[in-house]
């Protein structure tokens, strides 16, 4: 009979191709100082050009100081961004005046490229960007951080200034979950990483088990590669852009940089059910594409329904949602696309 693991068991060690990425590939924001990141900057001229986009749907209270202190910090005193574009998606606060009164450009997603009616969610928005954006390092940073630091932009770019071989950097952070009631847990955040998406990476794509944010809407890449791969519409995004990556450019490419803590709006358990959810699709979408695991069509049922309960009748209501699979093409096939320079 199998031996089954007892909580007694010592944890068993990554592959020994993660932990040699993890050695190498692995690094604190402080492990390039600004003089070198400027000093590389200059040396890449045209190759080292820097995008950062914040996706934006009613983020008023949040995209302002973000777009602040990127522009002190790394426009005005180090020179290191190009230009910072917020991509409003249809925001009905203020999102987009304070954002250009930060000192962002604004382009509202329905503008870009309209001959293609925008799809909602993330992935849109991240996709079309690269229509607006001129950076051959793009930058993304999502507008509902508070306390921002910009070392969640500069270590990012950091490796992709300095490192040619280096084509994608995750930020990783920890990600305390802040409750209604005041009370901080920690390591209480990121629960879709940690009960759906890092399983499925573990377990369909050991190469990436080590990954400490795979889902964070922070990172770094290369035009060049970006306008490549596809992109999920929706929260898969992120994990479809990580597996796309690994299998277009390979694990040593990958890399990630410790920029401290995130501080963000948390959402819901049934906010969070979609997410994982479409997630959980993103995924198999790969799988299959890849031949990884084979399924009948009428095995994945691309729907899911969540219960609130009535607070009058105290009766369970249902409510079904699509969990949505479109994906946008490569941008680089698109006629529309032109590459800057």
């Amino acid at each position: 009979m199998p031996h089954q693991p007892t909580p007694a068991d010592p944890p068993e060690e990554p592959l020994p191709e993660v932990a040699d990425w993890l050695r190498r590939r692995s690094w604190p924001a402080s492990a390039r100082p600004p003089a070198a990141l400027v000093e590389a900057k200059r040396a890449a001229g045209a190759a080292g050009t820097v995008s950062v986009v914040l996706p934006a749907l009613d983020e008023e209270s949040t995209v302002g100081e973000i777009v602040r202190v990127i522009r002190r910090e790394l426009v005005e005193r180090l020179p290191l961004v190009d230009e910072i574009v917020v991509v409003d998606s249809g925001s009905a606060d203020r999102t987009a005046e304070t954002a250009a009164a930060a000192g962002a450009r604004v382009v509202h997603r329905d503008d870009v490229l309209p001959r293609l009616p925008a799809a909602p969610g993330k992935g849109e928005v991240l996709w079309r960007s690269l229509l607006v954006t001129s950076g051959e390092i793009v930058c993304f940073i999502d507008a509902d951080l508070r306390e921002f630091d910009p070392a969640f932009v500069s270590g990012i770019v950091g490796p992709l200034l300095t490192d040619p071989s280096v084509q994608l950097v995750k930020a990783m952070y920890d990600r305390p979950l802040e409750t209604e009631g005041g009370a901080v847990v920690p390591a209480g955040g990121g629960r879709v990483t940690e009960l759906v998406a890092r399983p499925l990476l573990n377990l369909h794509w050991p190469q990436l088990a080590g990954f400490v944010q795979p889902l964070g809407g922070e990172y770094a890449a290369r035009r060049s590669l970006l306008e490549r791969l596809p992109f999920p519409t929706g929260y898969g995004v992120e994990l479809g852009l990580l597996v796309d990556a690994l299998d277009l450019v390979g694990l040593d490419a990958l890399a990630q940089v410790d920029v401290g803590v995130r501080h963000h709006r948390h959402q819901d358990g049934q906010a969070l059910g979609r997410m994982a959810a479409t997630i959980y699709r993103t995924a198999l979408e790969r799988l299959d594409r890849t031949d990884r695991l084979k399924a009948g069509p009428d095995l994945v049922h691309p729907l899911l329904t969540q219960f609130t309960r009535d607070p009058v009748t105290r009766d369970f209501t249902a409510h079904t949602h699509p969990v949505g699979a479109l994906e946008r093409p490569p941008m680089v096939t698109l006629p529309e696309y032109r590459r800057p320079g």
